[in-house]
């Protein structure tokens, strides 16, 4: 298991917008972080008040968006008019070319989000949105799917090769995760603090796993974090 600090992440800031760059992404660059199989970006994102995304364009990316506190409104050259909060789970395929914009109306709160970008399993495709309202009492002490390349469960659809998980765990709660042969596992903690097989991790932290079987998640307070299962 690789360990990767979320101090040692890049970093953006402007007068509406603070992120941590995971992977390298735009004037951060790191040629050890490129990706991690088919995740390209994880990037969280304070988006101040009155602040915003304005209309930009992307192709050939399927595209996660997470929030965990405020409100996010989205707009999309689909047609696409949405408020995404806590519990909701977008995902938009980029396909041969979508326009969108990201912003926050409230007048006093950030919004706190993960935008999560991955690889797709088909390019050229004809654009697509979804959204899906995830109860977060549904995923309290266990791994709820979100997004996968099947839908199952009730998760949202993506083009690629890749399930999203993600968990809420409190004092001495416990889940497990079993690896499947021949795939790779991200971990990354949105929130709280978390061990995983004895490793002891913090907000914005991540694991990179590629050879252990079992994974134990636990925590000593409160954690909310997300799996990725990949190729």
């Amino acid at each position: 298991m690789e360990l990767i600090r979320a101090d040692s992440r890049g970093a953006f800031t402007n007068d509406w917008l603070d992120s941590r760059h995971s992977f390298s992404f735009s004037d951060y660059y790191d040629a050890e972080r490129m990706s991690f199989s088919s995740l390209r970006v994880i990037n969280e994102d304070w988006v101040a008040a009155k602040g915003g995304f304005p209309m930009h364009g992307h192709r050939d990316m399927e595209i996660v968006t997470y929030v965990m506190e405020g409100a996010l409104s989205h707009k999309d050259s689909l047609g696409n008019g949405s408020t995404i909060r806590p519990g909701d789970v977008q995902r938009m395929s980029a396909g041969r070319g979508i326009l969108h914009s990201e912003f926050n109306h409230s007048e006093t709160e950030a919004v706190h989000l993960l935008q999560i970008w991955l690889l797709p399993k088909f390019t050229g495709i004809q654009p697509g949105y979804a959204q899906e309202h995830f109860p977060l009492e549904q995923r309290r002490g266990k791994l709820q799917l979100l997004v996968s390349a099947d839908g199952r469960d009730g998760s949202l659809r993506m083009n690629t090769d890749a399930n999203l998980y993600a968990s809420i765990l409190v004092a001495d709660e416990q889940v497990t995760y079993q690896r499947p042969e021949n795939r790779a596992i991200y971990v990354h903690v949105a929130r709280g603090s978390l061990q995983v097989n004895g490793t002891a991790l913090q907000a914005g932290d991540a694991l990179q796993i590629r050879e252990e079987t079992e994974l134990l998640f636990g925590t000593a307070d409160s954690a909310e974090f997300l799996v990725f299962d990949l190729p």
